[in-house]
């Protein structure tokens, strides 16, 4: 959450309020409000922070979900082959298998098969968290038996990608992920995200970045912005968007 202080400064916050105020909408700006307690300037401010804070994470975010869709994929290659998202072997619950159809469907040219790398880049990052969760019914509607992600995933391959890691359990890995996949959407839907404990979303973006890709953890922590924003208070004069 932003740490509060308050500063005198000559922003004056009456010159934007009212036609803010109608584009952000008043159900949308009374979050802000009812927050510091009506006061219209410092919600405006509070506001303007979110703003701020959210399109900081955007780099990290995007870091932590390239990195693991990839290195995914490299693992379920060398398991499964060039194909996995095609392979019977892997027994993917349904809704993986949907989502899979859908990309390999949806080509603006249907003369051309969509190739491994097309695949990866068109899947959401929705689905490369569901890998790490315990797999759900392979038929549509709660039919058939549950796929078993344990032993057809996590074990044969995707634990393997984790080598920073010292001891890792998979549920405890699909909590983290499935907690950053709500906060990327957030951000991705432009909600408020100043309620929630922002550092240690960071944290924990940067530490799974690490177990995968050390280097590319030090790259974001070199070129992010967001310990930068969060260390300033949300009404800070003219905060830079």
């Amino acid at each position: 959450m932003p740490p509060r202080s308050h500063v005198n400064d000559p922003y004056k916050a009456e010159r934007f309020l009212p036609s803010l105020e109608e584009a952000i909408s008043s159900e949308r700006f009374a979050t802000y409000l009812a927050h510091v307690d009506g006061d219209r300037e410092q919600a405006l401010r509070l506001y303007e922070w979110n703003i701020a804070a959210s399109a900081a994470f955007y780099f990290p975010l995007q870091a932590l979900e390239v990195c693991l869709r990839n290195a995914c994929h490299r693992r379920l290659q060398a398991t499964y082959g060039v194909k996995w998202y095609q392979t019977e072997k892997l027994k993917l619950d349904w809704q993986a298998q949907d989502r899979i159809r859908k990309v390999l469907s949806n080509s603006n040219d249907p003369s051309r098969p969509k190739e491994p790398p097309d695949v990866v880049a068109a899947l959401s990052f929705g689905f490369w968290v569901s890998l790490f969760g315990p797999g759900g019914h392979t038929q549509p509607y709660g039919r058939g038996p549950r796929a078993n992600y344990e032993m057809t995933l996590w074990r044969p391959a995707l634990r393997g990608m984790f080598k920073g890691a010292q001891s890792l359990r998979r549920k405890d890995l699909h909590r983290s992920l499935n907690y950053l996949r709500n906060f990327r959407n957030r951000v991705a839907h432009h909600e408020p995200i100043f309620k929630r404990h922002l550092e240690k979303d960071y944290d924990s973006i940067i530490r799974i970045v690490g177990w995968i890709y050390p280097e590319q953890c030090l790259w974001i922590e070199q070129h992010s912005r967001v310990r930068q924003i969060l260390d300033k208070p949300y009404n800070t004069p003219q905060i830079r968007i």
